[in-house]
């Protein structure tokens, strides 16, 4: 690890930074623009199957290709940002991210558009570098925060795509689902290339090519295996092949990583108390958000003739979901206060706990309006507290110049907990009735309540931040 000065900067230098609040007001646009992407094309995607003609199968791709990319690239970039410097990659992410978006924002037919989305995965990148960006330049006692704050940027921008997909297809078409996030992703990379100071924290080393193959092999085998098993059958031949390859290549993986002396990813970094229970609740209560990004606008949409639903649209579907957005944002600042006054396993097992109570009140109450909007605004609370945890818990647990990958890590394993949830929601509720939704809503409630029984066992106070490593205030 190289620190410049080998130690804290001197007060002069501090005082020629710009000061973190813009740095944050950079890291928290690109952010949300990276979650807008990610969900936006969600509830379109049965407007763009029939405006480019395509399958419901082959349209599918249009979400699973952004999250394979996604799941990819986030861990690798967040090593090349700790290696090579994290304000460097974030800016080349935001430019592959917009270079993705353009060509989304131009398609005609459906394999352009997959191509853009892939592409736009990049960005998944975002999140590990911010919050490797934000403990290197902030001062101490604001980096519990700030962290907390882009976490929960992740489930707001991803309410937010819900809510807006709706009145922008409906009025305008599904190219401007990628025009307008198109404007924030250029103007953040430009502001992030003029303003935001390179860091002088490093982990010098080379790029481990054989562990990002055997990972980006896993994650692709798993996540497809996940997202066409509705499609191909769970028990189908297909799914199941899927699903032993990619447990062959996690084994291949985690023992070629082992072996090499700068791994992409320490294993016994992962294998720390803190980092194995925080990512394993990450994975339950990824499960719980984005099922509720399927469960609840599927539930309010359908007629009322049918005695289950509202018989809503789909812009008053995403409304049903903004008490959650609300809720994401409101209760992340108070997550990041709480982890630096009584540690951020509070907030946590908090969080997990209204999750966890939300869908138990939603899976037993569901027959009016009133009741949909208790679940979501309860739940915004309960996943604006743990998200912003969780990335607290990681970074005080790992070295400075780990950041980056570790916090990758965490977000690619609620990503995969997203898919789980999502899709598996989807096949339960393929029927539509009242008996499946509420089956659905047990399972999201016995997967949270699960993370909750976890997040029980994550160490209370993991170890401070080293002062040397973290800028102090100007």
């Amino acid at each position: 690890m190289i620190v410049a000065g080998c130690g804290r900067r001197s007060r002069l230098m501090d005082q020629d930074r710009p000061h973190y609040n813009l740095t944050f007001s950079i890291l928290a646009i690109s952010g949300i623009a990276f979650a807008l992407l990610q969900s936006l094309v969600a509830p379109a995607l049965r407007t763009i199957q029939v405006d480019l003609h395509t399958s419901t199968t082959t349209v599918a791709w249009v979400f699973t290709g952004y999250l394979l990319s996604a799941s990819v690239a986030t861990p690798i970039v967040g090593r090349l940002g700790d290696m090579f410097g994290k304000k460097r990659m974030l800016v080349v992410t935001l430019a592959i991210v917009a270079a993705g978006t353009l060509v989304a924002a131009l398609a005609t037919s459906i394999g352009v558009l997959i191509l853009g989305r892939v592409i736009q995965g990049a960005g998944g990148a975002i999140f590990p570098l911010s919050f490797a960006i934000i403990r290197d330049e902030f001062p101490r006692e604001r980096v519990p925060t700030g962290i907390a704050l882009i976490s929960a940027l992740l489930g707001v921008g991803a309410g937010l795509g819900i809510v807006l997909a709706g009145p922008i297809t409906q009025h305008l078409s599904y190219h401007w689902l990628f025009w307008l996030p198109l404007a924030p992703v250029v103007a953040a990379g430009v502001a992030a290339y003029v303003v935001i100071p390179e860091s002088p924290v490093r982990a010098p080393g080379r790029i481990d090519w054989a562990g990002a193959l055997l990972l980006t092999g896993w994650l692709v085998t798993l996540l497809l295996g996940v997202s066409e098993g509705p499609a191909w059958g769970w028990g189908s031949a297909r799914v199941l092949g899927l699903f032993a390859v990619a447990a062959v290549l996690v084994v291949l993986w985690v023992g070629a990583e082992q072996l090499i002396e700068a791994p992409l990813v320490d294993m016994r970094m992962l294998r720390l108390h803190t980092v194995w229970t925080t990512n394993l609740t990450g994975l339950l209560l990824g499960a719980g958000m984005y099922s509720s990004f399927v469960l609840i606008p599927e539930f309010v949409e359908l007629p009322v003739a049918g005695r289950v639903g509202f018989g809503s649209s789909v812009t008053q579907a995403g409304i049903f979901l903004l008490p959650s957005t609300l809720g994401i944002l409101l209760v992340g600042p108070l997550a990041g206060r709480l982890s630096s006054s009584v540690g951020a396993k509070v907030p946590l097992v908090l969080g997990c706990f209204l999750t966890a109570a939300a869908y138990t009140f939603v899976t037993a109450e569901h027959d009016a309006p009133w009741q949909i909007y208790v679940c979501t605004a309860t739940m915004g609370a309960g996943i604006g507290f743990a998200f912003g945890a969780m990335a607290n818990l990681i970074v005080a647990a790992v070295r400075p110049e780990e950041t980056g990958v570790a916090t990758g890590m965490n977000t690619i394993v609620r990503t995969i907990g997203g898919s789980l949830g999502s899709q598996v929601s989807a096949s339960v509720v393929a029927s539509p009735t009242d008996h499946a939704f509420t089956t659905a809503f047990a399972i999201s409630a016995t997967a949270v309540a699960i993370s909750f029984l976890v997040s029980l066992s994550v160490p209370g106070r993991p170890r401070a931040l080293s002062p040397a490593l973290v800028r102090s205030p100007s």
